[in-house]
């Protein structure tokens, strides 16, 4: 009789300023395959682009991290501040070589417990990623709590809207989870 094997570890470790431009290179990869796996091909959604994400990694109060599986990076994540009680994951990605084996689930949990003050998080994905909206949902816990699309287009904080200023997906679930036992 075998044992089962044991559970993989998973940290976050912060991302390095050197480790950036191979994370960022991993990032783009990943929602590229994202793309693929929805069955659209490549220009048919925009996919973050790495350098349109050096901004959002520099925004104050943003944390990016790696995603590390017993010593190996195998994915990331952003984690951005919003108001008092609320953080945005505002990005979150597996290389496509480790999906299906409980990482994502894993590492989310890790998040959580990174910033147990959180009450409420938030997140978005593209209308598209079958696979994301079923992770937040199913495996995380998230609800999905807003569609944006062109008649229902999300307002930035610079005033302008989706495919005003940047290009990106006009359609997009917004999801939240709220945390019921947040420490503040």
């Amino acid at each position: 009789m075998t044992s089962p094997a044991p559970t993989p570890r998973i940290d976050l470790v912060p991302l390095a300023d050197a480790d950036r431009p191979t994370w960022l290179v991993r990032m783009e990869a990943s929602f590229a395959a994202g793309v693929r796996d929805a069955g659209l091909q490549p220009g048919e959604q925009p996919i973050p682009k790495a350098a349109e994400m050096q901004e959002e990694l520099d925004a104050p109060g943003t944390e990016a991290l790696q995603i590390v599986r017993d010593g190996v990076v195998v994915g990331g994540a952003a984690v951005s501040g919003l108001d008092e009680g609320r953080r945005n994951l505002e990005l979150f990605f597996i290389d496509a070589g480790h999906h299906g084996g409980g990482i994502g689930s894993r590492a989310w949990e890790a998040i959580e417990a990174r910033y147990p003050d959180t009450e409420v998080w938030e997140t978005d994905t593209p209308y598209f990623e079958q696979r994301n909206i079923h992770f937040y949902i199913n495996r995380c816990g998230f609800h999905a709590v807003e569609f944006f699309h062109p008649g229902h287009r999300r307002e930035h904080r610079d005033g302008q809207h989706d495919g005003d200023h940047d290009g990106g997906p006009d359609r997009m679930f917004r999801f939240e989870k709220r945390m019921p036992g947040a420490r503040r």
